[in-house]
């Protein structure tokens, strides 16, 4: 630490460190336009410009580092004209149109020259103008407004890890753009948008839809992935329109995913469920919520008695609520069942006695930046927690090693250092093979596993990777979303665990949804109570589907979408006696299965807590009052557990709900996965099997229904099969355009993608989206046939 002063106010700052940045630490402020603590350092819009004692001529805050006894001055005369000068310079060829201008309001260009601005130009010559260009249906431009700060082209080269944006010309032939004619598809690429100082880069879904003032703000947290990332909801007249991060140095640092900002703009779709209804006679009616409630009260009871508390199942989406799914699973048993299960997304629950008290990430989301080395398995953490992939990214670039066993070898942003490709039982034998070489190279196998993976073949990739592993100081293992949703995923955890154990790394587990922690924390489990305590002896949802039950309840899941095998859950639901949906939307196979339909809130209308991938407990309110006849899912199924007469449904607020549960949760803390060694390892096939990764853009209900998300690249790539180009030669179909996709007596039609990332005897087709929605599911035999 060094002593210094500035504006006469002594202070104590980090050697070595920015005058900019120890003047804000001490709360002094500097104008700027190209400096952003996230960012590397510019020093090109010189708006920083202050005076240095026996500094020559004013010395940018931004680019100058500190040194003992220093005096700086940012309000002398001679700091405040070169400022001046500067902000002279800037407006000679801005338009001064603020009133049209989208970020008016909110713009640093415009407050920054209410104080250094002067009241005249002396510039009479003709502006220049830049032609806007088209980068993408999330990023609207500006271009003429542009200030040549370059926030968006170094956030796109240190952050998001694809330099999309560039410049071009110099002076004031200087432009900002695409190297190509192409749209910006980025998966952090809205965080531009926040950058931007001026109104070049804004959020053209938002374009011109209200001002910043006009708006009400509420905090918030994501509902889309396990992150928890922090976010701000601004809303006008009842409807949230523009979502923006909240700085979490912890979680998200200062940025949001575009997931998280644009999913608002489903949040209204048409396919709102605005009232409750009933099936009358094959035809549905609106009603209000009290006849609603007693249908569904009457129709729960009708199954019971009929069929017994065993033939009730309760399946919940793990981005419902903490407090959602506490009261979901207390109604349940509380009529006697436990069939209840919010991992929708999964096939394969033999290891479920021996899962931790909730999964998690092992490790503080920080921590990842500190890696020396990671393994990914079935993980594609640049899409499916993209915040996640960006402090991995980091620590690549400071040196650490990630490596990845995928069945896709997915775009990441960071360089890879070792990658084995394989899909089905292959890539759990690519997993088997690393356990075998950790033993060969003397690590102490966990008890039975020896003699598993005996057999296994060991290839220099598997040695790399087990040295890599054990020879660094800190490394972590990552069980990815895709890992966790596969038919052998049993298998992969315990081979997963072994390894860790073995290298001497951490364990850590990726999961689907904003809650799943909480949703083993909740009990919302067939196994487990709540917080863990006492077994219980239900049916998780492959068998709820399985079993063809007489009831169903359902909260904020379309499950042709969101389960993992979406044609079992469809002829499940179409063959019961009775089905209540509690659910935010509505479409036509939900009107088609289910008796009752209740209106309740999305995340942005609702109170409650998603506990995220480390643990952390973070709760939230309504960002607008909910829509319409909408109501929170704790109210409705406290009502309906009053209905039913039964105890501990006096709630007046969910924060009691929440409180309750921390009570049963206080002191405990997260244990590891206990040890079972697999009976077997499956052997590959020789019929070629579906790698039904979630896509990104299609994990819940809201984000399937924001428009602009859907027009993104990487939605529009999603909504292909792919498979590389030695099995389309073998198949005959290296010149085919659409296939037919078969998988049972399921079928769906889709473009064709010939793309040599995808594992050999693997056709890569997206889970979750419209043309293929109860087809199958991952790990199953399909087959290809040109239409």
């Amino acid at each position: 630490m060094v002593k210094i002063e500035i504006d006469g106010k002594r202070i104590e700052a980090q050697d070595g460190a920015m005058i900019i940045e120890a003047a804000d630490e001490a709360g002094i402020p500097i104008p700027r336009f190209c400096y952003h603590k996230k960012l590397s350092v510019a020093a090109n819009c010189r708006m920083c410009l202050v005076e240095v004692e026996k500094a020559a001529k004013p010395l940018p805050a931004c680019a100058t580092p500190i040194t003992e006894g220093m005096k700086v001055f940012t309000r002398s005369t001679k700091a405040v004209d070169a400022q001046k000068s500067v902000m002279e310079f800037l407006l000679i060829n801005h338009p001064l149109d603020c009133p049209i201008c989208d970020q008016g309001g909110e713009c640093d260009l415009q407050d920054l020259a209410m104080g250094y601005g002067g009241d005249h130009s002396q510039y009479t010559e003709e502006k220049r103008v830049v032609f806007d260009k088209n980068i993408g249906p999330l990023v609207a431009t500006d271009m003429t407004r542009c200030i040549h700060c370059t926030r968006c082209v170094r956030f796109g080269q240190e952050i998001a890890g694809i330099r999309e944006l560039g410049a071009t010309g110099r002076g004031e032939h200087m432009q900002i753009g695409t190297y190509v004619e192409k749209a910006v598809d980025s998966e952090l690429s809205g965080n531009i948008i926040d950058l931007c100082p001026v109104g070049a880069l804004t959020n053209k879904p938002f374009r011109f839809d209200a001002r910043s003032w006009e708006m009400n703000l509420r905090e918030s947290i994501s509902a889309h992935d396990c992150v928890g990332s922090n976010l701000q909801l601004e809303s006008l007249r009842g409807e949230v329109r523009r979502v923006t991060p909240k700085e979490n140095e912890a979680i998200n640092e200062t940025w949001i995913s575009d997931r998280d900002r644009y999913s608002c703009e489903g949040l209204n779709s048409a396919d709102r469920l605005r009232v409750p209804m009933i099936k009358q006679d094959g035809e549905w009616r609106e009603v209000d919520w009290q006849t609603a409630l007693e249908t569904t009260v009457a129709g729960l009871k009708k199954v019971l008695e009929q069929h017994g508390a065993g033939q009730l199942g309760a399946l919940t989406s793990p981005s419902a609520t903490l407090e959602e799914m506490y009261l979901l699973q207390k109604l349940v048993r509380g009529l006697g069942g436990s069939n209840i299960d919010h991992r929708v997304g999964q096939l394969d629950f033999s290891d479920q006695d021996a899962m931790p008290l909730y999964p998690s990430l092992g490790q503080s989301i920080a921590d990842l930046e500190q890696l020396d080395a990671a393994l990914l398995l079935g993980a594609n953490i640049r899409m499916d927690q993209p915040l996640l992939g960006h402090r991995i990214r980091k620590a690549a670039l400071a040196g650490g090693k990630i490596m990845c066993v995928n069945p896709v070898d997915y775009e990441f942003k960071f360089p890879v250092s070792e990658k084995i490709i394989a899909a089905g039982a292959a890539l759990e034998q690519a997993l088997a093979g690393v356990a075998k070489a950790l033993i060969d190279g003397g690590a102490s196998a966990p008890e039975g596993l020896a003699e598993l993976v005996g057999g296994v073949q060991v290839d220099d990739a598997h040695r790399r990777m087990a040295d890599t592993l054990k020879s660094s100081g800190k490394a972590t293992v990552l069980v990815g979303s895709y890992a966790m949703a596969t038919p052998v995923a049993a298998n992969l955890r315990a081979l997963a665990q072994a390894v860790a154990m073995m290298s001497g790394a951490t364990l850590g587990y990726l999961t689907s949804g904003a809650n799943s922690a909480g949703g083993y924390l909740a009990g919302a489990l067939p196994h487990r109570a709540p917080a863990g305590k006492g077994a219980t002896f239900g049916l998780n949802v492959q068998g709820m589907w399985e079993k063809r039950l007489a009831g169903y309840v359902l909260l904020g899941i379309e499950p042709e979408y969101d389960c993992a095998d979406g044609g079992a859950a469809l002829a499940a639901l179409r063959n019961a006696d009775f089905v209540v949906a509690m659910t935010p939307y509505k479409n036509d196979a939900m009107l088609d299965y289910a008796a009752v339909l209740l209106p309740v809130a999305p995340f942005s209308e609702t109170s409650g807590t998603f506990v995220n991938v480390e643990g952390k407990w973070q709760s939230f309110g309504g960002g607008v009052k909910p829509l319409a006849e909408t109501r929170p899912g704790w109210k409705v199924m406290r009502v309906l557990g009053n209905l039913f007469s039964l105890d501990g449904f006096d709630y007046v607020t969910s924060e009691e709900v929440r409180d309750e549960l921390h009570a049963q949760a206080a002191g405990l803390e997260n244990s590891a996965a206990q040890w079972r060694c697999p009976k077997a390892l499956h052997v590959p096939g020789k019929t070629l099997v579906r790698v039904a990764d979630k896509a990104a853009y299609a994990v819940d209900a809201v984000v399937r229904r924001s428009v602009p998300l859907q027009q993104t690249a990487h939605a529009q790539a999603a909504r292909a099969a792919r498979i590389n180009s030695s099995v389309a030669q073998a198949l005959g179909l290296s010149d085919a355009v659409r296939v037919e996709a078969r998988q049972g007596d399921a079928s769906c039609t889709v473009a064709l993608e010939i793309d040599d990332r995808v594992a050999d005897g693997a056709v890569w087709l997206a889970a979750g989206i419209d043309a293929c929605a109860g087809v199958g599911c991952d790990g199953a035999e399909i087959g290809l046939k040109p239409v």
